[in-house]
C-alpha cells in the first residue's frame, strides 16, 4: 500500500491530550511509530492506534510552542508501521491576538478554540468567536442579541450594563466592530446583509495578526502598530487616521489599504 497524506488543523482537545487524527485508509495496524518534525527537531513515539470518532494516533507529546489551529501534515505507509506529521514554518512568525505562531494555521480553528479568561470581555470575546459564524480569514460576526443570551453576564439591567461596558472595551481596543447584518428565518446571521433577511445589529470580530518582533518575549509586551482589517464597507475614523499620519512620520509603515485601519502602539499582557 503507498503512502497517505492528511493535511489538517489541531484543536486544543488534540495537543492536551496527545493525539492526532490518522488517515483512515489503511486503519489496522495496532502500534505505530510516530516522527514529529518541527522546527529542525525530531521526536519519535511509539503510539497506539486507536479509534474514537475517527482513528488516531495516541500517546503522543507535542512541542510546547504549538498552539490550537497549527497546521500538520501526517504521511503514513501503513507497511512499514510508521507515520510522519510535520509542521510547516511560517516565513515571518506572527502573534494572533497575543498568541505567538510560528507555523502555518488555520484561521477559522483559531478563532474556535479560544480559552476564555473569568474577565467580562473575555467572555464576551469567546461568546463571539465560539457562537458567531466564522469566515476564512478568522474573522467572525453574531447577533448582538444573541450575544446578550448567551455572553454568561447575567439579564437584566445589570447584565445589560455589564455587556455593554465590555462591548466598549473590546472596541476600544480594536476586537469588536459594530455592524449591521442580517439573519434568514432560522437566525442564522449574514455579513454583509442578504437580499430579503431581516436586518439585525450584529458585533464583527477580526483577529489582531501582527508581526513578532525580533526582540519579543512573552508576558508583558508592547504591541507595535499595525493594520487591521475591518468589515466589508467599514471605514477607518478620522482618529485612526490621524494615529496613521502620525506614526508613518516616525517609522517605516507601508500604506494604509482599502478595508483596513491602524492600530496604534500600545501595551499589552501575555
Amino acid at each position: 500500500m503507498k503512502t497517505v497524506s492528511r493535511r489538517l488543523a489541531l484543536w486544543r482537545s488534540d495537543l492536551e491530550g496527545g493525539v492526532c487524527a490518522a488517515p483512515e485508509e489503511g486503519a489496522s495496524e495496532t502500534r505505530v511509530r510516530v516522527v514529529i518534525e518541527h522546527r529542525g527537531e525530531r521526536t519519535e513515539f511509539e503510539s497506539d492506534l486507536q479509534q474514537d470518532v475517527e482513528w488516531q494516533f495516541g500517546g503522543l507529546t507535542w512541542p510546547a510552542d504549538l498552539p490550537p489551529g497549527t497546521f500538520v501534515t501526517v504521511s503514513w505507509h501503513p507497511p512499514h508501521g510508521e507515520a510522519t506529521i510535520r509542521t510547516e514554518p511560517l516565513e515571518e512568525p506572527l502573534r494572533v491576538d497575543g498568541v505567538e505562531y510560528f507555523c502555518a494555521y488555520d484561521p477559522k480553528v483559531v478563532t474556535r478554540d479560544s480559552r476564555p479568561d473569568k474577565s467580562n470581555r473575555s467572555q464576551v470575546l469567546h461568546a463571539v468567536r465560539k457562537l458567531g459564524r466564522v469566515f476564512d480569514d478568522g474573522s467572525a460576526v453574531l447577533t448582538e442579541e444573541l450575544l446578550a443570551k448567551r455572553s454568561g453576564l447575567g439579564r437584566g439591567q445589570k447584565g445589560a450594563f455589564l455587556l455593554k461596558n465590555a462591548i466598549d472595551q473590546l472596541i476600544r481596543e480594536g476586537f469588536l466592530t459594530r455592524v449591521t447584518g442580517s439573519v434568514d428565518s432560522a437566525g442564522h446571521p449574514s455579513y454583509p446583509p442578504a437580499d430579503r433577511q431581516a436586518e439585525a445589529d450584529m458585533v464583527f470580530y477580526a483577529p489582531m495578526v501582527e508581526p513578532i518582533p525580533v526582540e519579543s518575549h512573552r508576558g508583558e509586551h508592547w504591541v507595535t502598530g499595525f493594520m487591521r482589517k475591518l468589515p466589508r464597507g467599514a471605514q477607518p475614523t478620522q482618529k485612526q487616521l490621524d494615529l496613521y499620519h502620525r506614526a508613518r512620520q516616525f517609522s517605516d509603515i507601508g500604506p494604509l489599504k482599502p478595508g483596513y485601519t491602524f492600530v496604534q502602539k500600545h501595551h499589552r499582557n501575555g
